[in-house]
């Protein structure tokens, strides 16, 4: 598998169509696994509501975290260690943004329209998670799993292919004599 160096229009949406769908994978198993949680909270203790989603919400993201890194961006993995803290950090930065976000809306709708009833709370916890999606989708893509440049992505591939680690910075080339 080669990639190529500037591919066609229908190449790069090819690509993002197939970043989408990892990316909505991951992201379905975290919704329920954020609904499944918040639920499970509303229902055995006396929580209150957003606090209930914000506790759902972090558990939804460390299991995203996972999805993403070993899964949908696993071809984007960083050769240092500080690549991958750096990455961490990122991705706890925009995922509190999103938590933000997505607990803003349900905080709107509780609080300041009164609307806390169990299929309110549901409705609304799930908007806000829509609308946080697309901030996530947008600040992960292009801040915290970058694509590699083509030369390191095409020694990625060559290293997966060979069965070494992808994680392992590539080795350099022996000087010709």
């Amino acid at each position: 598998m080669s990639v190529p160096k500037n591919g066609s229009a229908l190449d790069r949406v090819r690509g993002l169509a197939r970043e989408v769908a990892k990316f909505g994978a991951v992201g379905g198993i975290g919704v329920l696994v954020n609904l499944g949680v918040f639920n499970l909270i509303r229902h055995t203790t006396d929580l209150q509501v957003v606090r209930a989603s914000v506790i759902a919400t972090v558990v939804a993201i460390a299991t995203n975290y996972l999805g993403f890194r070993y899964f949908a961006y696993r071809d984007r993995a960083h050769q240092t260690k500080t690549g991958r803290t750096r990455e961490l950090t990122l991705f706890a930065l925009f995922s509190a943004i999103g938590l933000v976000i997505e607990n803003g809306v349900l905080y709107t709708a509780t609080y300041g329209l009164g609307w806390d009833g169990p299929l309110a709370s549901n409705f609304f916890k799930f908007a806000g998670i829509a609308v946080a999606t697309v901030f996530r989708f947008w600040s992960y893509r292009s801040w915290v799993f970058k694509a590699l440049p083509a030369a390191a992505a095409a020694s990625l591939v060559v290293e997966q292919r060979d069965g070494q680690s992808a994680t392992r910075a590539p080795e350099p080339e022996p000087a010709a004599n």
